[in-house]
């Protein structure tokens, strides 16, 4: 299966490969895993709505039938973590390609830290940080692990801005976990560059999920982050794709441990 690029020529640059996503049930985790599944992948969509994730897979355009699964997972919980990658090497078969994007953003509870409750720490952390140790450490574990002849594999994490710079000031909690998610990334690309498992991360800059309806349902705070865009406009799930696939194909066999800012300039200011 290939998939149509502006131009109308195809491209199936992910043909034969086996992938999984989490938080895949909607906004870009959705968006990625099916651009996957039409650039030729099979892919799991990976979930704890598990019903969302099922909508997901039923409504892929008609040519991608029987290219995507669908499997629920709590990230927070290895036993869930472990059971989601033993189902799915049992049944797809061994894994290429993980993305790592489940998470969450508690607006209205994550706050500056003299006003942060250490339960919304907690549940941050729980989700965005322990929930991409989770799935990194279950990924690097099945590449490591194959027995089809290939060596290794492709784990993208999702990150964020304010990992990066001063754009989460309100958002201790989120902000800590995306640094943390960036700092594991690059510890697990230097500790298994040399069983061929790559390791990066992926930072979209403001994009319109329904992760982030507490902005872009407010005309002013829409205004405010948008103006911080240099390129003039909010990202969508569709600005992110195609960086994805290709650090999940073989053109990227040479990108290990870097970050790959897809967020309209914002963190270039």
């Amino acid at each position: 299966m290939s998939s149509a690029t502006t131009d109308g020529t195809t491209t199936g640059r992910l043909r034969g490969k086996h992938a999984l996503v989490t938080g895949a049930a909607s906004g870009i985790g959705r968006a990625v895993a099916t651009r996957f599944a039409a650039e030729g992948a099979h892919v799991v969509f990976a979930d704890r709505d598990l019903p969302g994730a099922d909508r997901a897979v039923a409504e892929l355009p008609a040519g991608l039938a029987g290219t995507a699964t669908a499997v629920q997972v709590d990230v927070t919980d290895e036993d869930s973590v472990a059971a989601a990658y033993a189902r799915v090497l049992a049944g797809t078969g061994p894994l290429d390609v993980v993305v790592a994007n489940a998470g969450v953003q508690l607006f209205g509870h994550d706050a500056p830290v003299a006003d942060l409750d250490l339960d919304v720490w907690r549940r941050t952390i729980d989700v965005n940080l322990t929930g991409t140790f989770l799935t990194v450490k279950h990924a690097v574990r099945a590449m490591r692990g194959r027995t089809d002849g290939r060596r290794g594999g492709s784990i993208i994490c999702t990150g964020s801005p304010t990992g990066l710079n001063g754009e989460g000031r309100d958002f201790t909690a989120y902000s800590s976990s995306k640094a943390g998610v960036h700092g594991l990334v690059r510890t697990v690309a230097a500790a298994y560059a040399a069983d061929g498992v790559r390791v990066n991360t992926v930072v979209p800059g403001y994009t319109e999920t329904p992760l982030v309806t507490a902005i872009s349902g407010d005309a002013a705070s829409r205004a405010a982050i948008v103006s911080r865009t240099p390129l003039g406009r909010a990202g969508t799930p569709a600005d992110v794709e195609g960086i994805m696939v290709y650090l999940g194909g073989d053109e990227a066999t040479f990108a290990t441990g870097a970050i790959f800012r897809v967020d309209g300039g914002m963190t270039s200011l």
